[in-house]
C-alpha cells in the first residue's frame, strides 16, 4: 500500500500543508466527489438496503473504503455545503440556514474554500448540480450576469441547480448565466407575497402529476407545485424526469475536457436525488419497489456509474479518488405524496440509527461514506474512524505533490483536521472530538455522545421524525446502544458535566490552523 505522511507548517500569517510523499505517490489524484442529497445511512446496498440494488455505488466499496461512522457536517443541507467548502462548522455562521431560492451567496468572494485550496495546488475545479449555497449580492435579476458564485470561491465552471428542486427559480445556471433564457421572458422570483393571478398548487391542486403533502403548493413548473414564485422563463425551466440525465452529462463532459491536458482535477458533482420531488427519468420508475424515492435511488446509482465509465474511458481511473456520501440523513415525507411511507417496505432507511434529516439523533448526520483510490486504498476495507465532510478542505489539500504551494490564512477553515491517513485507510484513528448539529449541538467523544439540552420540538409530525431535542439533555453510549435508546444522563453525571465543558469550549473558538491527526 502507498504510504503518505503529513506535515503542517504554520507560519505567522499564513499556513502551508505540506506532506512527505515516497516517490510513487507524488503525483497528485484526480478527486471526484459525488455529493447525495437526502442518501440515510442504510440507503445504499453495501450497507444494507432492501428494495433497490446500487451496484455502482456498491463497486466503491469493494474497491476501496468503507466508512461506519462518517458524519455530514449538519442534518440539513444548506449549512452541510457551507461546512464542508469552508471548512468552518456553519452553526459558527449566522445566515447559514436553509436557504430560500434566492439567498445571496453565503459563502463570499476571496472566501478560502475547499475548491480554492485546491486550485492554489494547480488543479482544474467545477461543481455541477445542486448548489443551494445562495447566489448574487442580494440584488439578483435572473436575466442578467448572476455572481457571485462559485466562480468567484475557486471554482473553474459551475452548472447549477441554483438551490433545490422544490424551490424556484426551476432553472439552470451555467457559470454565470441562466440557460436558454429568451430575453423576451424575463424571470421573475419572489418568496412571500404571490407573483400575478398565476396557478398554484393551492388554486390547481387538480392539475398536479405529484399532489404536495404540506409546504410546497406555490408555483407550478412542470406539473409540481413549489416553494416560492416565478414567473417567466418558460424556455429555460427544467424538466424534472430530465434532470439526472442533464446534470450527469454535464459532469462527464467535465471529465472528458480534462484527458491529456496534464493538470489534476477536482469535480464536486452534486446529485439533486433523492430529494424532493422525486420523479426519476421514466427508465427507472419501477426500478425498486420503493416508489419514486426507491426508484431515484437507483437513478443516483446510474449517475455514478456514468462517472466512472467516463474515467474508464478517459484513462483516469487508477489516478482519480472518488468519494460517495450524503449531505445529511433521510426523510420520507418532506412535503410531497409520493409513496414513500406507504412504499417502504422493510427497508430501514437510517438502518440501526434514530432519527433523521434535521434531526440531533444520530441519524441526522451518520450517513454513507466510501473512498476509492486504486492502488493507494485497499479494496474490500471497513473503518470505523469518527469521520466529517467538513475536514475535506484540509485533507485534499494535504495530498499529492504540491501542497507546498498551498497557502492558508490564519483562522481560514478553522474546523477543518487533517485526515488523510483516516480517509485512505492507513490509520483506524479519526477524530477524537466532533460536533454534530441538527436543532441544537451534540458532542461525539469516542463512541460517547452528548446532546445539549434544547426545548424546540421533539417531534416534527410532519416529516415524522423525531428531533433529540430534550429539555435537560441526553447521553447515550453508541458501543452498546446505537439507536440511542437509553439516556444515561442521570447515571452519568461526571461525563455529562466534562462533555458540557468541552462543548462549551469547542463553541467558543475553533482552530487558528488545521490540525493533523497523523
Amino acid at each position: 500500500m502507498r504510504c503518505l505522511m503529513f506535515l503542517c507548517v504554520f507560519m505567522l500569517m499564513t499556513v502551508s500543508v505540506a506532506a512527505q510523499n515516497p516517490p510513487e505517490a507524488a503525483a497528485q489524484p484526480n478527486i471526484v466527489l459525488i455529493y447525495t442529497d437526502d442518501f440515510g445511512y442504510a440507503d445504499v446496498g453495501c450497507y444494507g438496503a432492501r428494495g433497490v440494488k446500487t451496484p455502482n455505488i456498491d463497486s466503491l466499496a469493494t474497491g476501496g473504503l468503507k466508512f461506519t461512522d462518517a458524519h455530514s457536517p449538519s442534518a440539513t443541507c444548506t449549512p452541510s455545503r457551507y461546512a464542508m467548502l469552508t471548512g468552518q462548522y456553519a452553526w459558527r455562521q449566522k445566515g447559514t440556514g436553509i436557504a430560500k431560492g434566492d439567498a445571496a451567496a453565503i459563502i463570499k468572494p476571496g472566501r478560502t474554500t475547499m475548491a480554492s485550496l485546491l486550485r492554489q495546488a494547480g488543479y482544474r475545479t467545477g461543481v455541477v448540480g445542486k448548489w443551494h449555497l445562495g447566489l448574487g449580492d442580494g440584488q439578483l435579476d435572473w436575466n442578467q450576469a448572476i455572481k457571485p458564485g462559485p466562480l468567484e470561491i475557486g471554482f473553474d465552471h459551475c452548472f447549477l441547480i441554483p438551490a433545490t428542486g422544490d424551490r424556484v427559480p426551476c432553472v439552470y445556471v451555467e457559470d454565470h448565466h441562466v440557460v436558454d433564457l429568451d430575453p423576451s421572458d424575463p424571470i421573475r422570483v419572489q418568496f412571500g407575497k404571490a407573483l400575478d393571478d398565476q396557478p398554484s398548487g393551492k388554486t390547481d391542486r387538480e392539475t398536479l402529476k405529484m399532489d404536495w403533502s404540506h409546504g410546497h403548493n406555490m408555483t407550478i413548473v412542470n406539473g409540481i407545485s413549489r416553494i416560492g414564485w416565478m414567473s417567466g422563463g418558460e424556455s429555460a425551466r427544467w424538466v424534472d424526469e430530465d434532470m439526472a440525465d442533464r446534470i450527469t452529462e454535464k459532469a462527464v463532459q467535465f471529465i472528458e475536457n480534462q484527458k491529456g491536458s496534464g493538470q489534476p482535477f477536482f469535480l464536486y458533482f452534486s446529485t439533486h436525488d433523492i430529494h424532493v420531488p422525486r420523479v426519476p427519468h421514466a427508465r427507472f420508475v419501477g426500478k425498486s419497489t420503493m416508489g419514486p424515492r426507491g426508484d431515484t435511488i437507483a437513478e443516483t446509482d446510474w449517475c455514478v456509474g456514468q462517472l466512472l465509465d467516463a474515467l474508464q474511458a478517459c484513462g483516469m481511473t487508477e489516478n482519480t479518488m472518488v468519494i460517495f456520501t450524503s449531505d445529511n440523513g433521510p426523510v420520507l415525507d418532506d412535503g410531497y405524496q409520493d409513496s414513500a411511507v406507504e412504499s417502504l417496505g422493510s427497508h430501514d432507511p437510517a438502518g440501526p440509527f434514530r432519527g433523521g434529516k434535521y434531526s440531533n439523533f444520530e441519524a441526522g448526520t451518520r450517513v454513507p461514506m466510501i473512498v476509492k483510490w486504486p492502488g493507494v486504498i485497499q479494496p474490500g476495507t471497513v473503518s470505523d474512524a469518527l469521520m466529517c465532510q467538513v475536514d475535506f478542505p484540509a485533507t485534499f489539500a494535504s495530498l499529492g505533490k504540491n501542497q507546498s504551494m498551498i497557502k492558508i490564512p490564519k483562522g481560514a477553515i478553522p474546523d477543518s483536521q487533517v485526515m488523510a491517513s483516516a480517509l485512505l485507510g492507513q490509520s483506524k484513528q479519526g477524530r477524537e472530538y466532533l460536533v454534530e448539529h441538527g436543532g441544537a449541538l451534540a458532542l461525539r467523544h469516542g463512541s460517547w455522545k452528548y446532546i445539549e439540552p434544547s426545548k424546540k420540538l421533539k417531534y416534527n409530525p410532519r416529516t415524522d421524525i423525531e428531533l433529540g431535542n430534550h429539555p435537560e439533555g441526553l447521553l447515550y453510549n453508541l458501543a452498546d446502544d446505537p439507536g440511542e435508546t437509553t439516556n444515561l444522563a442521570n447515571a452519568k453525571p461526571a461525563r455529562v458535566k466534562a462533555m458540557q465543558a468541552k462543548l462549551a469550549s469547542l463553541r467558543k473558538v475553533g482552530q487558528t490552523s488545521p490540525k493533523s491527526n497523523q
